[in-house]
């Protein structure tokens, strides 16, 4: 019986294909012959697959240019850009692949190091075509039982590396067909897609539409069959490779090279059918309903064999129904399924109602798994009226009645802070730019709900002398805004005049704001009287030497970085604690003017950054803005945060 999920969504899909696609002329060059029958065979393979093109992580002379964990880095890390999020945003990261790049440890781990990935719940699942699905499968587990929010599923795959023609060396050049077959068949890849509950957070594939993963089927004929794929067993499959007294006389052998006995394949899709009319049976499947019919099959030969099949149980689905990209993005295995996923509903435009049927037979020992997905409405409620099950972001005890009652429990949600400006929304020309700096902002907002200030406000172990501790500290640093941007003005050249006269009005309109916050200090109990005797913490003194080395320099347009991390603090994060921080702390309501202020006035001033970033890059002949913009913003991030972290460590 298929696994139902009730509240899981495919958010984003993404793919990742390692250097220049490489015609059916050019397969040689990667893929050399080993011996006088290479060609003939390779002539006939070809013919019959329907590759046109697929892509090769190593280059021309064998060597590598992508490991299998990069294919998989490259195809997460677009899906995030896509969505949105960062990979802080993450708990849970699947892999399903035939193999990585090591032995040990698990793939799914080796992904995680790659990327340099915060800590997170992994599951590595060893497989061929099938595991892609079974990694869906357990990210799609994972969300429907509330324990994670947002998860990652990807397969990859980089067979050319055991097809190159060295690899055959220890064997004179000579290979069976079976050995032979495989050479022309796959290539590298990755897929990955991104799975939510129904409180998504960050960017939809579709735009106004969800994409909700109805429900998965998995299952293995392992023991009704004999291996048919596989890797590292003799010619007969009677030995392994470390059963050998060496890998150097097992490669001898034979046993290390990629075999698929492909008379065994006609029952592959045979029993693939059978579970197909099981599901129609059972209802689990409405031939009728479905709109698009994503297959992966290995060759196009197989396609019509398919065909037939669901035409003799009177259960066919329209060939103008099917999607297949193996003729451009050629075979890659558990990643095929995920890549050609992601490329139909990135160029396909589905309507609401649209089911989507995945099928996939995997010849290793024969599985067959399938997937149904359903397009709706992005207001559509969850099934059965209920809302998805998502984890409590904001603390691990349960919130009270008063404090559900009065709606605290919604600001203790990091996710749902979304960034300074909506790359959707870019106005012309500034799209790359918003889009780089809400990835940054998504890393950030994240760490910051981490650090010990936030995590005691959510936990309501935050006290009148932590606020009065976070005054003392802030105040100087706000103070000094003022001074940071009229010396940046002051070092713009003449080609920049306009953005210099934009950034002089904001300067001074926030030349006093530090003494509204000084007022809010002394009136929650801070006891200093001078200004003057107010110190940063270390993270901030950390920022304002950056940002005052930064505003000596020539041209410092990067400042607008440091702008939209400040300003976006003010109006996006500080709202979100406000109502917090005045239920905890028995404080008058004028101990929080600042607070209340900039969350209101730094709205406007946004709309006045998007401004000067526009007058930026107009301004900017040299093309170097917009980078100078994101670097800039990533490093004020990271001395911002040390600022957050130090509040509780530092009393003045």
């Amino acid at each position: 019986m298929p696994i139902q999920f009730d509240h899981v969504f495919l958010q984003q899909a993404s793919w990742f294909l390692p250097g220049e696609p490489v015609n059916n002329e050019r397969v040689d060059d990667f893929i050399a012959p080993l011996n006088r029958l290479s060609g003939r065979i390779k002539r006939r393979i070809l013919a019959e697959n329907g590759i046109k093109q697929r892509y090769y992580a190593i280059d021309a002379n064998g060597n590598t240019t992508h490991t299998n964990a990069m294919l998989a880095s490259g195809a997460i890390s677009d899906c995030l850009h896509q969505a949105q999020l960062t990979l802080s945003d993450i708990s849970l990261l699947a892999s399903g692949s035939s193999g990585g790049d090591a032995l040990m440890p698990g793939f799914a781990n080796m992904i995680q190091g790659q990327l340099a990935a915060p800590p997170m719940e992994t599951v590595s699942i060893h497989g061929i075509c099938a595991a892609g699905v079974a990694a869906v499968q357990a990210v799609a587990q994972g969300i429907e039982s509330g324990n994670h929010a947002h998860g990652i599923a990807v397969a990859s795959e980089m067979p050319s590396r055991l097809f190159k023609r060295s690899r055959f060396a220890a064997r004179g050049y000579d290979a069976d067909f079976d050995a032979h077959f495989l050479r022309w068949m796959l290539s590298d890849g990755a897929g990955a897609v991104l799975l939510s509950g129904s409180q998504q957070h960050g960017k939809s594939i579709l735009p106004g539409l969800r994409v909700r993963l109805k429900w998965i089927h998995q299952r293995s004929f392992s023991g009704d069959y004999p291996v048919c794929m596989q890797l590292g067993l003799s010619a007969d499959r009677q030995r392994g490779h470390l059963d050998y007294p060496s890998w150097a006389q097992a490669e001898a052998d034979g046993a290390l090279a990629l075999r698929q006995d492909i008379r065994l394949l006609p029952h592959l899709f045979d029993i693939g059918i059978h579970e197909y009319v099981k599901l129609v049976r059972d209802k689990w499947v409405d031939p009728a309903q479905i709109r698009h019919f994503l297959c992966h099959y290995s060759s196009e030969k197989f396609m019509p064999v398919v065909q037939e099949l669901l035409e003799q149980a009177g259960l066919g689905i329209d060939r103008e129904l099917w999607f297949n990209n193996l003729a451009w993005r050629g075979n890659t295995g558990a990643a095929s399924i995920l890549i050609m996923l992601a490329e139909f509903l990135q160029t396909k435009t589905p309507a609401v109602g649209d089911q989507i049927l995945c099928y996939v037979p995997e010849s290793g020992r024969f599985m067959t798994a399938y997937m149904l997905l359903e397009i709706e409405s992005a207001d559509t409620p969850s099934a059965n009226g209920q809302p998805a099950k998502t984890p409590d972001l904001g603390s691990h005890n349960r919130h009270s009645a008063g404090e559900q009652q009065h709606g605290l429990t919604d600001v203790l949600d990091a996710e749902a802070i979304a960034p300074p400006h909506d790359p959707a929304q870019a106005p012309q020309g500034l799209s790359a730019l918003l889009g780089e700096l809400a990835t940054i902002w998504h890393d950030y907002r994240s760490r910051v709900w981490r650090t010990p200030l936030i995590a005691a406000l959510r936990e309501r172990r935050f006290d009148t002398q932590d606020y009065i501790n976070w005054t003392a500290n802030w105040i100087p640093q706000v103070r000094e805004g003022t001074r940071w941007m009229r010396k940046a003005t002051g070092s713009l050249s003449a080609q920049y005049a306009p953005l210099a006269d934009l950034i002089n009005l904001h300067a001074g309109e926030e030349q006093n704001d530090f003494k509204i916050l000084f007022e809010d200090y002394r009136k929650a109990g801070g006891t200093v009287t001078n200004i003057d005797a107010l110190r940063r913490n270390p993270g901030g003194e950390a920022l304002n030497a950056y940002l005052h080395g930064l505003a000596a320099t020539a041209d410092p347009i990067g400042l607008l970085g440091a702008i939209y991390i400040i300003e976006g603090t003010g109006q996006r994060i500080v709202p979100a604690l406000l109502p917090l921080l005045r239920a905890c702390l028995p404080l008058p309501a004028d101990a929080f003017r600042f607070l209340e202020y900039h969350g209101h006035n730094d709205e406007h001033h946004l709309q006045r950054w998007l401004v000067a970033c526009t007058l930026a890059l107009d301004c900017d002949n040299r093309g170097r803005a917009e980078r100078q913009i994101v670097d800039t913003a990533r490093r004020t991030a990271a001395l911002y945060l040390m600022q957050f972290h130090h509040v509780k460590e530092y009393e003045s």
